[in-house]
């Protein structure tokens, strides 16, 4: 069976599910690595420049979309700045567990599904509650590589169901010759 649209999970709506002890069949995490590049360099503070992407509006984010915005953003920053002069870094996890009450489809379905209105439902996936200004992704990289973990960071926001904005958060002053 097909995935749901993702707007069906967008909202934050209700209590936080996490407990996976309690639900059996929860899928796997599908985000692989959260921390990419030279993570060596990134902890002893070895990285001039700091960006950050963050959150606009409070939302769910579905862990298939963390993952391309992982994907996409660590190709782009890896063509540039090469696999050692950039650290990555996915800063929300996924524990929201979603649910779903599936419903039966063909002939005769409509007799089939009329009853168990509000019910539990059954697991479909994950999502990490994003809360407003939350940051979800920041690399950490050179002066000489910031155009390209701008654009990054850029292509990794257009995976995300909410606008996101661009934070310089440390290194500003060594971008003064760079737009």
């Amino acid at each position: 069976m097909a995935r749901k649209p993702a707007k069906m999970y967008r909202q934050i709506k209700g209590q936080s599910f996490t407990r996976r002890e309690y639900t059996g069949g929860v899928p796997n995490n599908r985000i692989l690595r959260y921390h990419m590049g030279n993570r060596k360099r990134a902890e002893t503070g070895g990285f001039p420049v700091t960006l950050e992407l963050t959150a606009d509006n409070a939302c769910q984010i579905r862990d298939s979309a963390l993952e391309s915005a992982r994907q996409v953003a660590n190709s782009t920053i890896r063509e540039d700045a090469g696999p050692m002069g950039y650290a990555l870094r996915m800063h929300t996890y996924p524990h929201q567990i979603l649910r779903e009450n599936k419903q039966a489809t063909g002939a005769g379905a409509d007799r089939v599904s009329q009853g168990m209105r509000l019910s539990f439902g059954k697991n479909v996936g994950t999502a990490a509650r994003v809360q407003r200004g939350q940051t979800v992704i920041s690399i950490k990289t050179e002066a000489e590589s910031y155009i390209a973990a701008k654009e990054a960071l850029r292509k990794a926001g257009c995976k995300f169901p909410t606008p996101c904005t661009i934070n310089v958060v440390e290194g500003a002053e060594h971008l003064k010759g760079l737009a």
